[in-house]
């Protein structure tokens, strides 16, 4: 029979109930507490206080007191991590509400990233696009290709349109290049850009309209387009731009747009490019 001035040993504690914790290899209760109110560690046998099953108090009494025990306590601790199935894990992702702020930042860098690099709308639909998206962000749900065309599109086109009117508010003169051209699928359009040198002298460039334009391309058909909706005189207009301080408009030297530029009365001037692919073509 053990000696009453003999310290505890181990086996006369008990660990706490219903624990999984390997931290209570190191820590339990007197038998005769049968309420569990008293925690003492085992190596030193002090009373050691805990809030609420808490057992942060007694990882930092091995930390401060028993080195040799709490690196074994780390070990074992690391030595066991939770496993989560991977079924539970995606099912507890939770996704972002539509309004949320990071919601929008990431549709946002997808109408623009459709935008700047001129791709498909149903970019969005494809199953490459969503599974990189997935690992990504998981929580982050793609909108319809439809509230791409129809919401983000104009919206990112809305902003783009602000910001070069304020720009071009400041503009004294100016000059414009136009061109008439055909797609890949051989349809055909105007573009209108704008050219003009802010305060500190750099130069800049916008194109501020590209139309479809179907009609036959006559010097006729040309002129009363410019006076029409999608036409460059009224692009000017559109954009607040005062046709007076229009320095100069540059197109290619095929009769029709010479044409328009004459009935027009804007000054024109050729296309140099233009004139050097002739020249070698000859």
């Amino acid at each position: 029979m053990r000696d009453e001035e003999d310290p505890p040993q181990k086996s006369d504690f008990v660990p706490k109930r219903k624990s999984k914790s390997s931290i209570w290899d190191y820590f339990g209760y007197k038998k005769e507490d049968v309420d569990q109110n008293e925690v003492l560690c085992m190596e030193c046998h002090k009373v050691v206080a805990t809030k609420h099953g808490n057992t942060t108090n007694l990882s930092d009494h091995l930390k401060r007191h028993h080195k040799a025990l709490y690196d074994e306590y780390k070990a074992k601790s690391g030595c066991q991590p939770k496993q989560t199935n991977i079924c539970d894990a995606f099912a507890s992702v939770t996704p972002y509400q539509k309004g949320s702020q990071r919601q929008k930042e990431i549709t946002d860098a997808i109408t623009f990233h459709i935008a700047k690099d001129m791709l498909p709308l149903n970019t969005v639909a494809k199953e490459g696009f969503k599974k990189m998206i997935r690992t990504l962000d998981r929580r982050y749900v793609i909108p319809s290709r439809t509230y791409f065309s129809q919401v983000a599109i104009k919206e990112l086109y809305e902003k783009c349109k602000s910001k070069i009117e304020a720009e071009l508010s400041h503009v004294e003169y100016y000059a414009t290049t136009t061109d008439l051209w055909s797609s890949r699928t051989t349809e055909p359009y105007m573009s209108l850009t704008v050219h003009f040198i802010t305060e500190d002298f750099e130069l800049k460039s916008r194109c501020l309209q590209t139309a479809f334009f179907p009609e036959s391309h006559t010097a006729e058909n040309i002129a009363e387009a410019l006076r029409e909706a999608e036409a460059l005189r009224e692009a000017v207009s559109a954009w607040g731009l005062d046709e007076t301080r229009q320095v100069c408009i540059t197109t290619d030297n095929a009769a029709n747009m010479v044409k328009a530029a004459d009935l027009n009365k804007w000054t024109r001037l050729q296309c140099f490019g233009h004139r050097l692919h002739l020249a070698i073509g000859e």
